[in-house]
């Protein structure tokens, strides 16, 4: 059942709050008064009330929505893990009253981890949505400018090399054996562990890696063909596991749900390793590089390779992320994009996202070079755009330098770049620098939650600053 969000004080805790509303967070009470927003916590309590068919009616007590959407900002906003969340708020009596738990009991960290994860993606953009509502309702984005620019947030994986996803497989495919074996009449599945054997080969190919001869390329290839070996052994065994459970061919002693819930793991990961074999041997024996279907992470398979010309950085590996930026550092609109797309393809879907929040088209839209084209350009005027700043690439006309060199050209190109300072206000002080949440849904939702915590700050912030703005211009007068 949906926990109250309305709930009687301790009377033994009411001494202790006197004392603590005195403890003031700079940070936090600006945010805390915008999180009372009823919208928001209604968005929450109708996605906890989809959870089962009678969420709202029995079942004993869970968290309460305005408990929750606390919880996940505080989370955000210093960057923790639930783990380090847990601890926190057990700790801490300002993060308590914050998130009102004040004297309950707070949950564990795989409490937390349930519950977040059933903040959908749709849900996720709901909340923001009505994030940048209330922005635009208190002043603070008019909606009057906009700059997009793209970034890309890093998957929580580990370096992709061949050997380390066959290694992986190995592992994760034998661990799914053993638990099938448990509940199987002895002998039925015999598994050998190749863990050890799986080592010395990661150990060969990392040092025979370092060699350039003809000598270190053949102590390459014989190590790799050794792990590919050990790999098909495996893959062949599973297979065979496989149709023997779906066929019932044996009889399970122990919990038959288990066996079948590792088998449709096993049929989860099986075409993941074969796929990950074939890229091995296509770039080990055939040099290729770039094979079709490339798998980057058997435990988040979409991940892609992202390349955006860095120097210090020249492969990434994560999802390229579109940010549309407002006034006041507000993001009034995100998307995870798949694969590597060209910058000049996110322009135009950043200004129709725009016109759908604002009701109208910006002012005034930019970007840097890697969205130029003429096209993007003709589009943006013809959606009522007054002013298109996209620098242009390569050589410049007399027409094209002159209409580049104008003041409020300049001016735009100007504001655009404070983008990259979002961006990494976005990757380091509300960690978006790497997405920790597992799958693709858990990504799309990781990136999200930064982008709606930076929402508040942004707002929190700027309300301050008229607030003072108001009392000087008060003392001066």
């Amino acid at each position: 059942m949906i926990g109250s969000t309305t709930r009687p004080s301790w009377l033994c805790f009411q001494p202790m709050a006197q004392q603590l509303s005195l403890l003031k967070d700079d940070l936090l009470d600006p945010v805390d008064a915008l999180l009372a927003d009823p919208e928001l916590v209604h968005l929450v309590r109708t996605c906890l009330a989809g959870r089962r068919p009678k969420s709202t009616r029995t079942g004993r007590d869970g968290i309460a929505p305005d408990r929750l959407l606390r919880c996940c900002v505080l989370k955000h906003l210093k960057g923790w893990s639930f783990r380090e969340l847990e601890r926190e708020l057990r700790s801490n009596l300002i993060y308590r009253r914050f998130t009102r738990f004040e004297a309950d009991v707070t949950p564990d960290f795989s409490t937390f981890s349930r519950v977040f994860a059933l903040l959908s993606p749709p849900v996720t953009d709901m909340i923001h949505e009505r994030v940048v509502g209330v922005a635009r309702d208190r002043g603070v984005a008019h909606g009057r400018k906009l700059r997009v620019d793209t970034t890309c947030v890093e998957s929580h994986i580990h370096y992709p090399t061949d050997s380390a996803l066959l290694g992986d497989g190995i592992r994760v495919l034998t661990r799914g054996l053993v638990r099938i074996a448990a509940e199987c009449r002895r002998g039925a599945v015999e598994v050998v562990d190749h863990g050890r054997a799986v080592k010395h080969r990661l150990l060969e190919i990392s040092r025979a890696a370092k060699a350039l001869t003809a000598a270190g390329r053949q102590r390459l290839q014989d190590s790799y063909a050794k792990l590919v070996a050990l790999t098909r052994g495996v893959v062949r065994q599973v297979k065979d596991v496989v149709v023997r459970v779906a066929s019932r061919r044996w009889r399970v002693v122990g919990d038959g749900v288990q066996v079948d819930a590792q088998a449709g793991l096993l049929r989860h990961y099986l075409p993941m390793v074969e796929q990950v074999i074939a890229q091995t041997q296509a770039r080990v024996w055939g040099g290729d590089r770039h094979a079709p279907g490339k798998i980057l992470s058997l435990f988040e398979p979409h991940t892609e390779v992202i390349r955006k010309g860095k120097a210090h950085k020249p492969n990434e590996f994560g999802r390229l992320v579109r940010l549309d930026e407002v006034e006041h550092g507000i993001v009034s609109g995100y998307a995870v994009l798949d694969g590597n797309p060209a910058d000049t393809n996110a322009f135009l879907p950043a200004l129709d996202h725009h016109i759908a929040s604002f009701g109208q088209a910006p002012a005034l839209a930019t970007a840097d070079r890697g969205f130029f084209s003429a096209a993007n350009e003709r589009a943006a005027e013809a959606r009522g755009v007054a002013k298109v700043a996209l620098p242009a690439r390569g050589p410049l006309s007399k027409t094209r330098a002159a209409r580049q060199k104008q003041r409020w050209f300049r001016r735009a190109l100007r504001w655009r770049a404070g983008c990259e300072a979002t961006i990494s206000t976005l990757k380091h002080p509300f960690s978006m620098v790497r997405a920790t949440y597992k799958g693709e849904p858990g990504f799309q939702r990781y990136v999200g939650w930064s982008v709606i915590t930076k929402n508040l700050c942004a707002i929190a912030r700027c309300q301050k600053t008229r607030v003072l703005e108001q009392r000087r211009h008060a003392s001066d007068a």
